[in-house]
């Protein structure tokens, strides 16, 4: 959910996007609102303090007033319970707010994440997303809760205790008005290192998460070829330099603060000089004096926190940056309006071409194919042919460059990607389980609740039933990440038992039995060969042992169709696909 309409972000624009980041905060302003309060009254107790200094030296060390010494100590009490009481609710509230917002960002990231097309996910690490969703977006909470306490009560604070310096003495306290280029130029310096090597850190971040990563991901690859030394020092290597950074940040940090409290400590300096030049006017007391000089002393710690609060500001608003030029990246095209119900199942590509990238040249040229409702079509070639392309391009994974596809007579173009992609079921090569029971995974993605009954019954036709009752939990047996705890034979049973209970009019089989040994595979074929009875399949195959059967087989070479017709007819024609045939068998039998 966003909650403003703010342009989308420009590099360097650190005033928008900060706006921008406090727009989300708006649903939550009784809270902020709250916060702000205590803020102020907590402030308001330092110029209390250094007022307190006044009676007491001169009413009760100069005067002797009984009656100031009576009250001076429920006075000190009471102003110590109101900042106690002041202090929690801006902590509190402000604190509050800040998770509010974190959480609402990582929750329209997330779902932002899954409308992104498929493109947006070829051209971006996984390690840089993940950063985004945890490292990043931890800066933006510090830029939204912690920044603001500081900037609002300790520059309420510092407001506060030199107005009442200029009301006790406008001559010396017009000495820090002084210093305000100075400190304002050193603090304009060091914001600008802080965002620079903020930006920096974080995409060493992206990168550590990504190395990290791959090497989890690819450990029996790593252990089998002894790649652990180069993946040691491969991230040795982005850990010194993400370490070099953040040093770099630190040193900033550790000058601009003893900097700015320097040029603050030469005006009290000053002041304190000059005062005992002129010596003490007739009309300021000692308890005045006193009072001035608390005050100043006073000044110093929020000056302090108000610049050390920069470098968190400003990595705050290089993360925010990141946040949203993720969440301002186009979304995947759904302007379709119209639904199916249920598709017959007739498929058209209709002068279809498809352009990756053009420096490599076209994937799929003026391609035409019309696939009848429950006809079922393998598509073979070489590697690169554009198979898998073809198959994407159905449930609008990518767009094709030119020409159209239609489903029923209908440009899927002008289809909801809901009702679209419901006409579809997909079985890949490479199966994606999710860490969460086997039940739970055939059943991924069901608009409607299945019955344990309808789970098994996919399950027995996809041949995986009687594994599941050899598991002490059954259906209920987490399947570990990514399924890990399968083989590969029952990850891709189990996929092809999602397919089934889903249902849909159109099937998509990428190397569906790939990973089955040849009695599985059998059974899997005859379940299969009933499933396709009443819907139109595309099969993408490089077994051509394992399509036989189908009613049609379309040859690809480089794009384009270069044969089609039925396993025997093509044979009989000893052309392309008779050549694919005999490699394929004499390879098998050598």
């Amino acid at each position: 959910m966003r909650f403003t309409a703010l342009p989308p972000v420009r590099p360097g624009s650190g005033r928008v996007i900060y706006r921008r980041l406090l727009g989300y905060v708006q649903p939550y302003r009784r809270m902020f609102y709250y916060s702000i309060g205590g803020m102020l009254v907590f402030a308001a107790t330092e110029p209390a303090f250094a007022a307190m200094i006044r009676p007491l030296l001169d009413g009760s060390f100069v005067d002797r007033d009984p009656r100031v010494v009576r009250i001076m100590p429920i006075a000190l009490v009471g102003i110590f319970m109101v900042r106690g009481v002041a202090g929690f609710i801006n902590d509190y509230c402000l604190k509050w707010v800040g998770r509010r917002v974190v959480a609402d960002l990582r929750q329209e990231m997330f779902a932002h994440l899954l409308r992104a097309p498929t493109r947006y996910y070829d051209r971006t690490g996984t390690g840089q997303l993940l950063a985004k969703l945890t490292y990043n977006v931890e800066h933006v909470a510090t830029a939204a809760t912690s920044a603001i306490t500081t900037l609002v009560r300790d520059g309420f604070t510092a407001l506060a205790l030199l107005a009442y310096m200029l009301f006790i003495d406008a001559v010396l306290s017009g000495i820090f008005l002084l210093i305000g280029p100075s400190m304002a130029l050193a603090i304009r310096y060091a914001s600008h290192r802080f965002r620079r090597y903020g930006k920096r850190i974080q995409e060493r971040v992206g990168m550590l998460t990504h190395a990290a990563q791959e090497a989890i991901d690819g450990h029996r690859l790593v252990k089998a070829f002894g790649g652990e030394p180069h993946e040691t020092a491969r991230f040795s290597q982005l850990n010194e330099k993400t370490r070099s950074l953040q040093m770099k940040m630190i040193a900033t940090e550790s000058i601009s603060v003893p900097l700015v409290q320097l040029i603050a400590a030469t005006a009290i300096g000053v002041i304190v000089y000059l005062s005992t030049l002129q010596g003490l006017r007739d009309d300021i007391s000692v308890g005045t004096f006193m009072s001035f000089v608390v005050a100043m002393g006073l000044l110093l710690p929020p000056v302090k926190r108000l610049t050390a609060v920069n470098s968190h500001l400003q990595r705050g608003i290089v993360a925010a940056e990141s946040l949203f030029e993720l969440l301002d990246t186009e979304c995947e095209a759904d302007t379709g309006t119209r639904r199916l119900t249920r598709a017959a199942g007739r498929i058209e590509y209709r002068a279809v071409s498809m352009i990756y990238d053009p420096a490599k040249g076209p994937v799929l040229s003026d391609l035409s194919l019309t696939i009848a409702p429950g006809e079922s079509v393998a598509l073979v070639g070489r590697s690169g042919s554009g198979k898998s392309t073809l198959a994407s391009l159905l449930p609008r994974f990518y767009d094709p460059s030119a020409g159209c596809i239609c489903i029923d007579g209908i440009d899927i173009r002008e289809l909801t990607l809901a009702s679209l992609r419901a006409q579809l079921s997909l079985v890949t090569q490479e199966v994606l389980l999710f860490n969460d029971s086997l039940a739970n995974n055939i059943a991924y993605g069901q608009r409607v609740p299945v019955t344990r009954a309808e789970i098994e019954r996919a399950a027995e036709a996809a041949h995986l039933l009687e594994f599941v009752r050899t598991l002490p939990d059954g259906f209920d047996t987490l399947v570990g990440d990514r399924g890990v705890l399968l083989s590969g034979g029952q990850r891709q049973r189990l996929a092809i038992a999602r397919a089934m209970l889903k249902d849909a009019p159109i099937l998509i089989l990428d190397e569906a039995t790939s990973a089955l040994d040849t009695e599985s595979e059998r059974h899997i074929q005859a379940a299969l060969r009933v499933l396709m009875q009443r819907r139109t399949t595309l099969i993408i195959a490089h077994r051509l042992s394992s399509i036989e059967h189908v009613d049609r087989i379309v040859v690809l070479a480089d794009g384009r169709i270069v044969e089609q017709g039925a396993h025997a007819e093509l044979l009989a024609r000893d052309g392309y696909y008779a050549r694919l045939y005999r490699l394929q068998f004499e390879g098998a039998t050598t």
